[in-house]
């Protein structure tokens, strides 16, 4: 069963964050930081629901941590119409945006 993923209409979209980091320190600081932004799917992979400025302020935080000439991290934005379409087989949850309610 397919389900979508942003339901709130919100201005977020959802980024697949991979990585290869060579150092466990630094790995260990990257997934750290990772936490803050999304939700660990894979050992390397995380989904994260972000608008523009959250991206932006994670990417930033991230090129901090990495030595760019043995580590790599890529980002992958998923249009809407394709994050609807994510299948899990197996373990897994499907990242959604948390809707916030300020009362």
């Amino acid at each position: 069963m397919l389900q979508a993923i942003n339901r709130s209409g919100s201005d977020k979209s959802l980024y697949l964050v991979c990585f290869d980091i060579v150092s466990d320190r630094i790995r260990y600081r990257v997934v750290k930081c990772l936490k803050t932004y999304g939700q660990r799917v894979q050992k390397s992979v995380f989904e994260c629901m972000l608008n523009d400025k959250q991206y932006l302020e994670m990417k930033s935080a991230l090129d901090k941590l990495i030595k760019p000439e043995e580590d790599s991290i890529r980002y992958y934005l998923l249009c809407k119409n394709c994050a609807r379409n994510i299948a899990i087989s197996g373990l897994g949850t499907y990242t959604e945006d948390e809707e916030v309610i300020i009362i």
